[in-house]
């Protein structure tokens, strides 16, 4: 078991062969000239990026629109009185359908809202040279990977948690706890997953890779900046661009090159696909 603040450098993240720095390449850069004159009327999206990624807004909508649909037929035909008592047993009939067929709602439905805060946080990062996939699913399994990232300081698996905010973090005589629960299971889960994603990566890659597994929790405050417990890198959600810029200077003298890290990002794409389209 290892503990500590700071992480010190791992190794070749990436595989056995050491690699020559390079510089971290920047994918949101582009030649975009022209005069103001060319730019469109509107400058915004009438629909916010974000909302219309979220795959539970079509959900919603569907519901609205057969709420309003039947809300209309009913006043035209017998009037107000009836379309509203109609109105409420459709919705009434729909919450309990829902809720009794949950599992059939495809799991990148069912993202969290630590996975989307991770997720805005990593895409950020893509001018140091870091991608990630998210919600990527281990074929044959009911796993699902939060996020894969790749970058020039290798590859990791990443595991957000939302944890109840008025309970505390701490270690407690070599264990990790949450309030009064051990979170040892959700360490070895983190892990696991790690270990799989290697093994997955690697396959299909043709060649051995690393994968650092990470947790990011979000609520509690946590009271170090970044441990490794049990081979686990764990921190605040606030620090996720600290930790990659930091392992970027760690690792300095052996960094993925960027075609070393379009190969590993395909081959993770093809054997963890993501339930998003990444």
């Amino acid at each position: 078991m290892e503990a500590r603040d700071e992480v010190p450098g791992d190794g070749d993240p990436g595989g056995s062969v050491p690699r020559d720095a390079v510089p971290a390449r920047d994918s949101t850069s582009g030649g975009s000239g022209g005069s103001s004159a060319s730019l469109p009327l509107i400058g915004r999206p009438l629909v916010n990026p974000r909302l219309a990624a979220d795959p539970r807004a079509r959900v919603w909508i569907t519901r609205i629109v057969i709420a309003a649909a039947v809300y209309l037929g009913f006043m035209l035909g017998l009037g107000w009185r009836y379309a509203v008592s109609a109105t409420a047993i459709y919705v009434i009939g729909d919450v309990v359908y829902r809720s009794k067929t949950t599992n059939v709602i495809p799991a990148s439905v069912r993202v969290t809202s630590a996975q989307r805060s991770t997720e805005r946080r990593l895409r950020m990062l893509r001018a140091a040279g870091y991608y990630a996939l998210n919600a990527c699913q281990i074929p044959g399994t009911q796993t699902i990977i939060d996020h894969v990232v790749v970058g020039p300081a290798g590859v990791f698996s990443v595991d957000s948690e939302r944890l109840d905010r008025r309970l505390t973090i701490r270690l407690k005589g070599g264990k990790f706890f949450h309030g009064p629960a051990s979170q040892i299971d959700r360490i070895t889960h983190a892990s696991e997953e790690a270990a799989q994603a290697a093994t997955m990566i690697g396959t299909e890659l043709g060649k051995p890779v690393r994968v650092q597994p990470v947790m990011i929790i979000y609520g509690p405050e946590v009271p170090w900046k970044v441990m490794r417990f049990e081979g686990v890198d764990i921190f605040d959600g606030g620090r996720i661009g600290t930790y990659f810029r930091r392992k970027s200077k760690e690792t300095a003298g052996y960094h993925l090159t960027p075609a070393d890290i379009d190969q590993i990002l395909e081959a993770a794409a093809q054997a963890l696909p993501p339930l998003d389209g990444g």
